[in-house]
């Protein structure tokens, strides 16, 4: 993996010598140099590391995944600020199945940074929601809720949002135990 400032100095590189080969009449050349110049680029925008750890994860293979991101070694410079989002949300997925404050702690600095699809930040809203609900935080939980309501234009999530409200339904209708002195346990 490259740093972000190295891919744009070889797509400008590439580039220059796409357009010398055009002047010196190597026009196939020069063509063939411009597309390689357009793919440093793309790799700017869309870091290769993180395409392949969400093709890992789309094959649910979360070890396969985390041994990509754990390629990127400071994220903050090698990555442009949507793709440290990206790496923050993909960490959070990943920590959730496990460790549940670690990964509060990433979906938090993905959605403070901003992720490109509302689909995606949606999830990870629901997910932050999920993980209020556990720690009662119900009016957190419920603001989580209606954002990522609102965010999910596509009701991809709409199951997952009804479920959702539905334990949160379920938790606050339970009888709380009084505890302490001569109480019930």
């Amino acid at each position: 993996m490259f740093n972000k400032n190295i891919k744009l100095v070889l797509a400008v590189l590439v580039f220059g010598l796409a357009v010398w080969q055009i002047i010196d009449r190597s026009i196939g050349n020069g063509i063939m140099l411009i597309l390689l110049s357009a793919i440093f680029v793309l790799l700017y925008f869309k870091n290769e590391i993180l395409i392949l750890a969400f093709l890992r994860l789309r094959k649910q293979d979360f070890a396969g995944a985390q041994k990509w991101l754990d390629k990127i070694k400071n994220p903050e410079a090698a990555l442009v600020r949507k793709q440290n989002g990206y790496y923050n949300y993909l960490n959070g997925l990943m920590l959730s199945q496990t460790n549940m404050i670690q990964s509060e702690k990433y979906f938090k600095k993905a959605v403070q940074l901003g992720l490109s699809m509302d689909a995606d930040l949606a999830m990870a809203k629901i997910n932050l929601a999920g993980i209020a609900m556990t720690k009662n935080r119900r009016r957190e939980a419920d603001k989580l809720l209606a954002e990522a309501k609102k965010l999910d234009k596509h009701n991809m999530l709409d199951e997952q949002i009804k479920m959702m409200k539905k334990q949160m339904k379920q938790a606050a209708n339970m009888p709380r135990q009084q505890y302490g002195r001569g109480g019930r346990r």
